[in-house]
């Protein structure tokens, strides 16, 4: 099957996508891909970045799979080279990887602190610096674009290490953004609520555990959403393809919020009081895995 776009907003350029899952890093490098962009993804397994290209393979769209850690120096350098000798050139980086170790403040294992950190916040200046340098190398009007959060501007509860990430990371885009700027290579970020993909990654009871001290609900999410309704992947991956392309050629150090209007609401309003709209109708959804439900692969 192919979906080459006939107009293509991303041709003649070559991407690279660090934690290239099948859902937001997937699906971003499918939207990239048909828009005409030759796709490098980047997993720390090996399996998922071989599903993810051959999936772009069978849609008729040429891509190569790398598998190292995000964190690790050497990993990055490696694929940023093997990406620039495949291709030529490198346009453009995007930075999905990490995971996150939720625990109370007062309890969190310092491992798991490092870890994500690491996988969040030390794995994305490492695929900036190298990403950048190979960039600046050819002469390259780049676009480096970070996979945030809603949680990079608010405190959430239970997952203070991850809003520490996401917010160091927030900055560190806008830093990053001012020093490159003379290389007209942009930083840009996109910043997700609640996604829609949580529905077939975890169990029910999990999207709304036992209400306790400050557990959140999927319902506690949606309630609060004006457009009510979740972020999808593919409305992550359709501002990364804007961010990517010539069309945002003077935007730098700007984060786009993918949040229905949540952050901009009058805080004591929720939307999901006169809307009606509750989780409920997620549950049972069908997977959709690269932007495109399973059953249409």
């Amino acid at each position: 099957m192919s979906d080459v776009r006939s107009v293509q907003r991303l041709a003649g350029k070559v991407a690279l996508i660090f934690g290239a899952g099948p859902n937001i890093g997937g699906t971003c490098a499918h939207f990239m891909a048909r828009e005409g962009a030759k796709i490098a993804v980047s997993s720390s397994r090996a399996e998922t970045a071989n599903e993810t290209a051959a999936f772009l393979h069978g849609r008729g769209f040429e891509a190569v799979a790398m598998a190292g850690d995000a964190g690790d120096e050497g990993d990055v350098e490696r694929a940023v080279a093997a990406t620039v000798e495949r291709f030529g050139r490198l346009d453009t980086m995007v930075y999905v990887a990490g995971r996150q170790y939720r625990q109370d403040i007062v309890n969190f294992d310092l491992k798991g602190w490092e870890l994500e950190l690491k996988g969040y916040l030390t794995g994305a200046m490492l695929a900036t610096k190298h990403a950048a340098r190979a960039m600046i190398d050819k002469n390259t009007h780049g676009s480096i674009i970070y996979i945030l959060s809603d949680a990079a501007h608010q405190g959430e509860p239970g997952n203070s290490c991850y809003c520490a990430a996401k917010a160091g990371l927030l900055n560190f885009a806008r830093a990053a953004a001012m020093e490159f700027a003379r290389y007209q290579i942009r930083v840009n970020s996109v910043s997700p609520t609640f996604m829609e993909q949580n529905f077939w990654m975890f169990p029910p009871q999990f999207m709304n555990p036992p209400r306790e001290a400050y557990n959140l609900t999927a319902d506690d999410f949606i309630q609060g959403i004006p457009l009510a309704r979740f972020c999808s992947t593919a409305d992550v991956a359709n501002a990364v393809v804007f961010l990517a392309s010539n069309e945002s050629s003077y935007l730098t150090a700007v984060d786009i919020p993918l949040d229905g209007g949540a952050r901009a609401k009058y805080w004591p309003w929720t939307p999901g009081k006169h809307s009606g709209i509750t989780s409920e109708s997620y549950f049972g959804m069908k997977p959709n895995r690269y932007g495109v439900p399973d059953d249409e692969k």
